[in-house]
């Protein structure tokens, strides 16, 4: 099996109603960087890539065939507090404060304007998950 570089497994594929603003969003309020665009014929987005740390998410404006959905997301930061003060900078709203957690994160939560909540942690223990 063949993975493009810089995609996983499972690529998170967002759409949402007005994609340049969540675009936005992941550049400026989570540190990702835009590294493909494609755009519709009605001058929407088709398709933009955005790298986050070592993940590509992908995003499209919302359509009829494909409405605007969230979800939750998991996204691990070098530095859980600075980059949740960039998130609420940009827009987020707090979910929950960064607290240290018992399995070994440093963790909060904030929710975007596009109604995603996205878990914002730093592994502070050099160890797997256990159980």
């Amino acid at each position: 099996m063949y993975i493009p570089p810089g995609f996983n497994t499972v690529t998170p594929y967002f759409f949402v109603q007005n994609a340049e603003t969540f675009i936005s969003f992941l550049i400026n309020g989570l540190g990702g960087t835009e590294t493909c665009r494609t755009m519709r014929p009605d001058g929407l987005v088709a398709n933009v890539q955005v790298v986050l740390g070592t993940s590509t998410v992908m995003v499209s404006e919302s359509s009829k065939g494909y409405p605007a959905m969230s979800g939750s997301y998991y996204l691990y930061v070098e530095n859980a507090d600075a980059s949740m003060a960039r998130a609420i900078k940009h827009g987020a709203v707090l979910e929950m404060a960064v607290q240290n957690m018992p399995y070994g994160d440093r963790q909060g939560g904030v929710r975007d304007a596009h109604g995603n909540i996205w878990w914002i942690s730093e592994r502070i223990v050099h160890a797997p998950y256990t159980a």
